[in-house]
């Protein structure tokens, strides 16, 4: 076993993707230490040795362990992967940081923007950490049960550091899992979360019983969203035609295991947010986004009216069929 194999890795988030994440690198033999906010859901874990509520079925490798104290997770451990819901990012951090030693590295997997702030991630991590740690962004178009399962997958890993990327990108690689690196973090950050807005609106239109030519419509109109904004706010073109920007779209537009598509088809065929959000039973990162995303577009001066329509169905309580139908009333112009 190489050097790099000993360090052990804590993943902060014990919802389906963190486990996932804990699962797929115990199995690529790390020591994984997996902590969640709930101390009694924690010992329920280790007790039980799978995540019933989130995935069950898939048994705990010996290398995995929960643990319900973030210090006593944390300790002897210089490497972190975060999977926390974006609104729980900030005080994620701010409580990890007294304990974080020096030359740790820092990776998370959360996709979305800062609730209130519409901040990166990144800028939240470089606020509350500032050269504390190296940072990086996982993301790619990943359900976590699939990955859980070790199904085949691909990844991307950012950061400003080439040594960095690739650190993290090997915790995560196997015969099953193949892993790129970029430095283009913000792409990376903003490809997974404008994604998910995309995503709610697909699944009103399918709700709505729209059909596949509507579907394709909005997730090719949704691509040149993405990229609108995405470039605004310093990502690479190319990041958006890749897994985290494409790839991640197509697949979260498409698939009823996307938590934010199924918002969205519930919301189609008539159902209330509150109502959705309760069965739901989890975080849809796509709610909060849409709200961040429609203030930066008006920042910016991007125009973004999907993403616009989608927030006016949230947070305005617009009928779905008036927002579909104010979509295709736009002035025509080239495409």
């Amino acid at each position: 076993m190489s050097s790099a194999k000993k360090h052990a890795i804590v993943v902060l988030g014990a919802g389906s993707w963190g486990t996932a994440l804990a699962l797929l690198l115990a199995r690529n033999g790390y020591a994984a230490s997996l902590w969640g906010h709930d101390p009694a859901g924690q010992a329920r874990l280790e007790q039980e040795r799978e995540n019933r509520a989130y995935l069950p079925g898939i048994s705990f490798p010996e290398e995995l362990h929960a643990y319900e104290s973030l210090t006593v997770a944390v300790k002897d451990s210089s490497r972190f992967l975060m999977a926390v819901p974006s609104h729980a990012f900030r005080a994620t951090l701010k409580a990890l940081q007294p304990l974080l030693p020096t030359q740790a590295i820092l990776a998370w997997a959360t996709k979305g923007l800062e609730p209130g702030s519409g901040k990166l991630l990144s800028q939240v991590a470089a606020e509350v950490l500032g050269n504390r740690c190296s940072l990086a962004v996982v993301s790619g178009p990943t359900f976590a049960r699939e990955v859980a399962l070790n199904l085949p997958t691909a990844l991307t890993v950012a950061s400003e550091s080439e040594s960095t990327a690739e650190e993290v990108a090997s915790w995560l690689r196997n015969e099953r899992a193949r892993v790129y690196t970029s430095r283009d973090v913000a792409g990376v950050q903003l490809g997974g979360a404008i994604k998910n807005v995309m995503a709610i609106a697909a699944g009103i239109s399918d709700g709505l019983g729209f059909g596949a030519n509507a579907r394709a419509a909005l997730i090719t109109r949704g691509l040149a969203e993405l990229m609108r904004l995405g470039v605004a706010m310093g990502g690479q073109k190319e990041t958006f035609m890749g897994l985290t920007g494409a790839g991640d779209l197509i697949l979260t537009c498409t698939d009823n295991a996307s938590r934010n598509r199924r918002v969205g088809l519930a919301l189609g065929q008539g159902k209330k947010l509150p109502d959705i959000l309760s069965e739901l039973g989890q975080e849809a990162e796509g709610v909060a986004t849409a709200r961040e995303l429609y203030q930066l577009a008006k920042k910016l001066n991007v125009d973004m009216p999907i993403t616009e329509q989608v927030y006016r169905v949230l947070y305005e309580n617009l009928p779905p069929q008036n927002a579909v139908e104010a979509l295709l009333s736009r002035e025509p112009r080239q495409e």
